[in-house]
This record gives structure tokens, C-alpha cells and sequence, in this order.
């Protein structure tokens, strides 16, 4: 069959202000939230565990206290799908909103865990506003106002951020290939630079990540992007830009082949670097498997085990995080939605919130000895 033209990341782009609006709609949004930034609870992960996390939606913990009540007794951190993004946190220019984000971070000091932040400089989930900036001056200033305001407001209760995310294009043929948006087009490559230092002043404790997807596929495509990363991470380096970590994406297909091989050099290459490597949006896109729930839940576990026996024969992960925990709020359906109707699983608990195969393999994977 033909595979859909659009990826998860035109999706998250085009709805980046709707994962959390059902908690507040639109009559919450007329005023700033009084949110007092809290004294972080400390986050103890047990003795010799990968800690595990995951995408929230604010309007899912609000109205689904079942969800809720999953999140707090499986994982140990979270990060917001969309409520950190641009688009809702800056709706309009001079405006910052933060009641979506806030409502995530109460959640997580009020359970004791950890938050990751989620995104300060990326290609999409912009608001329309933005095509207004017509300058070098003025990109550099929205970029840099936007990072002051958003990481001094959650300093010391965010301990790490996905700086830069998605930088580079599909197919890149270098480090040059950047993903065309307002921050390439009026700062070209520099935005990278100005991102990562930014942050590093505002909070000197945080863990700057940079955020990548399709590096562990078999394939010249995969391959392509492996190299280009690597080039443009040794080029931040060698401008002694600041840099903790870079995270995998893991959005596993089914149907497409972990390269083993191509994969561990690659890692191998960050640990030369001295860089961090965490698990960030981690789900197996399912819609080309066999309808058996059993069959498939079987082989959805399968390819999260081949990635992460290939990623923790290398490295240890400093985290895990799938993108969302229970099948009953995932992107994956509304571009991959299986041919026979049935509901997609590619998460590590079902809609029914019942724990699946590959919550096991996961669980397998962050109790292996350090």
C-alpha cells in the first residue's frame, strides 16, 4: 500500500496548541496564570534504574483521573507533548501564556516527578506571527526573549531541555542541511549557537539536549542523517557551544529494519564526544501489522527490543520516555491509521490502560545493570 506523504512531525506542527486545550478551552486563556514557580521535590530515581517517562497532555491529567492516576504509578518523569511549544506559550507576539505548561508542573511537583522541557527552538509549532519577523535583529531578539522568559520561569524545577529540536531535513546531505523556517532564514545555522548559549546562561544546572528522529534505520536515507548529525554536533563542539546530550526520538516503524551496526557507531561516536544519549518520544508505529491484538502487541515489543539492545549494548541511557503512555492518546492514528479499522497500539498500555508486552521490554531494558 502507499504509504502517507505526511510525517508525525507536519502533524505536531499543525496542532501544537490542541493536546491540552480541553482542560482549558478558550475561557481560560484571558489572563496570565499567577503560577509561582515551585521549589522543586526531589527526584530520587531507585538505586541502578534507567528512569522511565512520558508524554502528558494537561487536558488528559485534568479530565481523565484514570490516566492520571497511570501516569503517577509507572513513571518517573514526564515532558509535555505540546503545552511547552511555541505555539501555545507565545499565541500572540508579546504575549506569554502559561497555564497549560503550569498545569504540567504542578502535576509533576505534586507527585514528585521529574519534568523534561520540551521545545525551545524548532522548526514547527509556531504561531502565525512569526512570519512576521522580517529580520536578523528581530529573530535573534524573539529567540532570545522567548528562552529568557520560558527557562528563567522553570529554573531549577527543569532540570533538563530539548534546546533544538528536529534541525535537520529529511534526506541532508551535511551538517548544512537545515530544515528551512523563520529561525534558518534569518539566522541561518547561528540559531543553534544563540539557542544552546542562552539557555546555558539562564540556568547553568540544566542538561541542553539536542532532539533527533530516523538515525536507527537501515537505509541510505538513515544513514545520511546519522553522518550529517554527527557533523553538525562537532561543529557545536568545536565552538565550545554548550551541549549535554542528544536525544533519540525512537518513533520505531514496523516495517523498517534497526540497523544494528550503523546504529553503534553511531552511539559510539556521541560517548567520543562525551555526550549524553536519552530515549525521548519512544512508540512503534503499528498500522502494516497483523490485526491480532495478541500477534501484534507481540511484534510492536519485538522492534522496541531490537532498538534498545542496540542502543544499550553501547551506551546507558539517561532516560527513557515514550511519547505517551496509554494507546488512548497517541499522535499515530491520525496519519497511520491501520486499513482494517482496528485501533492502533503503539504505546506500552492499551486503551483500557492495561499493561502491554512492551511496557515489559522497556522494564526489561532500564533494570539491566549499570
Amino acid at each position: 500500500m502507499t504509504k502517507p506523504t505526511h510525517s508525525r512531525r507536519e502533524f505536531v506542527a499543525a496542532t501544537a496548541t490542541a493536546a491540552a486545550l480541553g482542560v482549558f478551552g478558550t475561557a481560560g486563556l484571558s489572563a496570565v496564570s499567577a503560577f509561582a514557580t515551585p521549589q522543586p521535590q526531589p527526584f530520587v530515581p531507585a538505586a541502578g534504574l534507567i528512569p522511565y517517562g512520558s508524554a502528558v497532555r494537561a487536558g488528559a491529567l485534568e479530565s481523565d483521573p484514570a490516566y492520571r492516576e497511570a501516569i503517577v504509578a509507572n513513571c518517573q518523569m514526564v515532558v509535555a507533548e505540546g503545552e511547552m511549544k511555541w505555539a501555545d506559550i507565545r499565541p500572540a507576539r508579546g504575549e506569554y501564556r502559561f497555564e497549560k505548561a503550569d498545569a504540567i508542573i504542578d502535576f509533576a511537583r505534586q507527585n514528585r516527578l521529574e519534568v523534561r522541557g520540551h521545545t525551545l527552538a524548532w522548526y514547527g509549532g509556531l504561531p502565525d506571527w512569526t512570519n512576521e519577523i522580517s529580520s536578523r535583529a528581530e529573530a535573534e531578539r524573539e529567540l532570545v526573549d522567548h528562552i529568557k522568559t520560558v527557562v528563567s520561569r522553570y529554573r531549577g524545577v527543569i532540570p533538563s531541555w530539548d534546546v533544538v529540536n528536529e534541525p535537520l531535513v529529511d534526506f541532508p546531505e551535511s551538517a548544512a542541511s537545515l530544515r528551512p523556517s523563520v529561525w534558518t532564514r534569518q539566522l541561518g545555522p547561528d540559531y543553534l549557537s544563540i539557542a544552546l548559549r542562552t539557555t546555558a546562561a539562564v540556568d547553568p544546572a540544566a542538561r541542553l539536549v539536542l532532539n533527533e528522529y530516523d538515525v536507527e534505520f537501515k537505509g541510505p536515507r538513515f544513514a545520511a542523517r546519522r553522518k550529517a548529525l554527527l557533523q553538525l554536533l562537532r561543529s557545536l563542539r568545536d565552538k565550545d557551544v554548550p551541549l549535554h546530550g542528544v536525544g533519540l526520538q525512537a518513533h520505531l516503524f514496523a516495517d523498517r529494519d534497526i540497523d544494528r551496526d550503523g546504529l553503534q557507531a553511531f552511539l559510539n561516536e556521541l560517548a567520543a564526544l562525551r555526550l549524553d544519549v536519552l530515549i525521548t518520544e519512544l512508540d512503534v508505529v503499528d498500522y502494516e501489522l497483523p490485526g491480532k491484538v495478541s500477534e501484534r502487541d507481540a511484534l510492536v515489543a519485538r522492534k522496541a527490543g531490537e532498538f534498545l539492545q542496540a542502543v544499550c549494548d553501547v551506551v546507558r541511557p539517561k532516560a527513557i520516555l515514550t511519547w505517551g503512555l496509554s494507546d488512548r492518546y497517541t499522535w499515530v492514528p491520525i496519519y497511520f491509521k491501520r486499513p482494517d479499522g482496528m485501533p492502533n497500539r503503539p504505546l506500552p498500555f492499551d486503551a483500557d490502560l492495561k499493561r502491554k508486552p512492551l511496557f515489559d521490554v522497556i522494564e526489561q531494558f532500564r533494570r539491566r545493570p549499570a
